[in-house]
């Protein structure tokens, strides 16, 4: 697995138009606090208990296949690199994680989109 800022991940996106962009996190993160433009839910965990979504692989393999880009976003990075490596495990080979994913690391206020992320860094985003 590779790792993009999000910038890089943005540059990326864009340069290869075949790349599926997966937004990780749970459906209400991707609908109240936001998610990059053209991105794809498909969550890592679910449910009130998050537990691990197992329709994963193969909504992950709908989405895409094997032989197209994976990008993969959540809220901070660390979910995502998760489920990258789970892909990579089920025999996906180009996968690639955005660190910082769409909110950034906590600050000493425990803020969040105060030093990185898809959303700090000024990149397409949209709330539902």
């Amino acid at each position: 697995m590779r790792h993009l800022t999000p910038k890089e991940a943005y540059d990326f996106l864009a340069a290869n138009t075949d790349a599926v962009f997966i937004d990780c996190r749970s459906e209400w993160e991707f609908l109240f606090v936001g998610h990059p433009k053209d991105s794809l839910l498909i969550a890592w965990y679910e449910g009130e208990n998050w537990d691990l979504n197992p329709r994963f692989l193969g909504e992950v393999r709908a989405a895409g296949s094997h032989h197209r880009p994976v990008v993969l976003i959540c809220r901070s990075g660390n979910r995502s690199r998760e489920a990258g490596e789970f892909l990579e495990k089920n025999g996906f080979t180009d996968v690639y994680n955005v660190t910082y994913g769409f909110e950034g690391e906590l600050d000493e206020h425990h803020h969040r989109s105060t030093q990185n992320g898809w959303r700090y860094d000024g990149l397409p985003w949209e709330q539902c």
